[in-house]
């Protein structure tokens, strides 16, 4: 039996509290549910005033649209598709009515090109939960994130990969990171890195 996503997802804090998400029904969209979002967040802290930050694999934009709620100085969505990226324009026009102190751009691009592109430790917060049914987007986006991503005044790399990925196989492409939080629900797992640098 085919499970139906969810066809609106929330905003859980913020700004934007209680706003709602339109999701399309596309092949690999698998928004990250409220829970898991509601978990991460409480990982972060409720105020990420200072913070740049990209959501790679944007989908319906609820990560990345979560952390500019929450008082993010920048967030970048990335969303290669067309349908889907002109969904998050839209969802974006929405929120509007309700003013944010930070700054959103929507770019319909390929995240791991992107990510290729951008200087090291030059964001704060990552993103990274791609299309399952590719593993090497994955294993690329979070291999250039470990570059490119500076934590020192919070944020790190969230992560969400498929259940039967094991997790030292994820931590491996970060050697210079180790996953401070974890989750597992249903199908998916999730860790948040922080840098050893400290």
């Amino acid at each position: 039996m085919k499970v139906e996503p969810p066809k609106k997802v929330r905003i859980i804090g913020g700004v934007w509290r209680s706003r709602q998400l339109t999701v399309l029904d596309l092949p690999g969209l698998r928004p990250t549910t409220d829970r898991i979002r509601e978990t991460l967040f409480n990982w972060l802290g409720q105020d990420l005033t200072g913070l740049t930050s990209l959501d790679l694999f944007a989908g319906t934009g609820a990560l990345g649209f979560e952390a500019a709620s929450r008082g993010a100085d920048l967030v970048v969505l990335l969303e290669k598709d067309k349908k889907t990226h002109a969904n998050l324009v839209s969802n974006f026009a929405l929120l509007q009515s309700s003013p944010i102190s930070g700054v959103v751009e929507i770019l319909q691009r390929d995240s791991v090109v992107f990510l290729s592109q951008q200087a090291d430790r030059s964001t704060n917060l990552i993103f990274i939960d791609p299309p399952f049914q590719d593993g090497t987007l994955l294993d690329r986006a979070v291999i250039e994130a470990g570059r490119i991503c500076d934590d020192s005044i919070g944020g790190g790399i969230y992560v969400e990969f498929p259940s039967n990925r094991p997790r030292e196989e994820i931590e491996a492409l970060l050697p210079s990171w180790h996953c401070g939080k974890y989750l597992e629900a249903g199908q998916v797992k999730a860790c948040l890195f922080r840098s050893v640098r400290g």
